[in-house]
C-alpha cells in the first residue's frame, strides 16, 4: 500500500495537514510523526551521533524500516517530519527497497514567519537558519523531481485534498 512522506521546514503546514488527515481518515490512513520519538538536545545528538544531522539520518533510517513494514501489511501510511530526501532514500533502500512518494510541504518565508510567530507562538524558529533549511529542502526537492505543495495561499481543506489525492493515484 502507499507510503506518502511529507517533509518540510517548520511552519510549512505539514503537521497541520497530517493531523487533519488523521482526524478525517482514521480508518483509511495511518499517520506517523517523526518528532513523536522525542528530539534530544543538540548536545545529546552530538554525543551519540556526532551531529544533529547524524541523529536525523539515523532516526530517518529507523523510521523507514518501521514504515515499510506497516505499508507492506496493506495499510495506507502517511509520515511527516523534517528530514532530507537523501536520508529517506537511504532508509527505503535499507528497508528492502520499499516504495514511497515524497511531498515537500513548503510556503514562502513571509507565510512561514507569520505562522511561527503568531499561530504557533514560536518566534525563535522564525530565523535565518529555518529559512535556509526551507531553501535547502526546496532545492533538494526540485533536483529530485519531488512534488512540492506550496501552502502559502492554500486553505487547509485544499492542502488535505491534494495529499489525499496522492493516495488515490498510487
Amino acid at each position: 500500500m502507499p507510503l506518502v512522506i511529507l517533509i518540510g521546514a517548520s511552519g510549512s503546514g505539514k503537521t497541520t495537514i497530517a493531523k487533519a488527515i488523521e482526524g478525517r481518515y482514521p480508518d483509511r490512513i495511518r499517520v506517523f510523526y517523526f518528532d513523536r520519538i522525542g528530539v534530544p538536545s543538540a548536545e545529546e545528538m552530538i554525543a551519540e551521533y556526532g551531529s544533529g544531522e547524524g541523529w536525523q539520518r539515523a532516526k530517518t533510517i529507523d523510521w523507514m524500516a518501521k514504515l515499510a513494514e506497516i505499508s507492506r501489511s496493506g495499510q495506507n501510511v502517511l509520515f511527516e517530519g523534517q528530514t532530507r530526501l537523501s536520508f529517506i532514500e537511504e532508509g527505503a533502500w535499507a528497508a528492502g527497497g520499499t516504495s514511497y512518494v515524497p511531498v515537500l510541504v513548503d510556503c514562502d518565508d513571509e507565510t512561514r514567519t507569520k505562522r511561527l510567530q503568531f499561530e504557533r507562538n514560536q518566534p525563535e524558529l522564525a530565523n535565518a537558519d529555518m529559512m535556509n533549511w526551507a531553501r535547502y529542502l526546496r532545492v533538494e526537492a526540485e533536483k529530485n523531481c519531488c512534488a512540492i505543495l506550496d501552502t502559502s495561499a492554500l486553505s487547509l481543506e485544499e492542502s488535505v485534498e491534494r495529499i489525499v489525492s496522492v493516495f488515490r493515484t498510487i
